[in-house]
């Protein structure tokens, strides 16, 4: 059987949101959209995500690692989200694996939410649906897309190259290779959900700090007298800019 997946390499990762901005963009206006944002600037911002990026730093100073760790639904083998929906909205695709929800039979009740361990379940506070990653199942049976441009968006707009797509059942597809060649496992294995979606683990570099390293100089712009000031006579940013 087809399983359609993810593989994130959390090595090559640099934190830059690329997948997640194009995530937004591609699915709020697509059939799993609108992906909405409520008061996105005020103090208590409500937006819909169907991937997020969470950044940590690790460890104690100075041998400290700051680690990007990507995640959206990882479309489980065996989800907890589909049989707790009382309305059957969330199912599992039989041909490819990949689990969905049906919003016309979702009611907001958030059962979904509380039996993923994930946490990738999101309520839209205007549809009052739950939603989720789909893989962006309607780009990657495109027709009228490039052969090559048939998968998920965020794997499109990596500009390192940190996310794979393919079919970890498929000994030879190059997510199944990336996972047997570099180790790939899945999220919380103990709870036995069997994750689709895999992270290659990041990699350690053995690096030397010198004790003289540890010790902060002072910047010499900043010492008196140092600071370099233009002349008076020269001319000012208003005498130059045409604002």
């Amino acid at each position: 059987m087809t399983q359609l997946a993810l593989v994130i390499d959390l090595n090559v990762c640099v934190g830059c949101s690329a997948c997640v901005t194009s995530c937004k963009e591609w699915n709020t206006s697509g059939p799993a959209g609108p992906l909405s944002d409520c008061n996105p600037y005020g103090a208590n911002p409500a937006g819909t995500f169907f991937n997020r990026v969470q950044t940590f730093e690790v460890g104690e100073f100075p041998q400290t690692e700051t680690v990007h760790f990507p995640k959206s639904c990882l479309h489980c083998e065996d989800p907890p989200c589909v049989p707790v929906c009382p309305t059957g909205a969330s199912y599992k695709r039989k041909e490819d694996g990949i689990v969905l929800v049906d919003y016309d039979k979702c009611i907001g009740c958030k059962y979904c939410s509380w039996a993923c361990p994930y946490g990738a379940r999101e309520l839209d506070e205007q549809q009052k649906v739950m939603k989720k990653c789909t893989l962006c199942v309607d780009r990657i049976y495109s027709t009228t897309l490039p052969e090559a441009d048939r998968r998920p968006s965020c794997v499109m707009s990596c500009p390192a190259g940190a996310r794979l797509f393919g079919d970890i059942h498929d000994p030879g597809s190059v997510v199944s290779r990336a996972i047997r060649e570099n180790g790939g496992y899945t999220l919380m294995p103990e709870w036995g959900t069997q994750p689709a979606n895999h992270y290659l683990p990041r990699r350690k570099t053995t690096i030397t700090i010198h004790e003289d390293q540890l010790v902060r100089a002072d910047n010499p712009l900043k010492i008196d007298g140092k600071l370099p000031k233009p002349s008076r006579q020269q001319p000012t940013l208003d005498d130059v800019t045409s604002w």
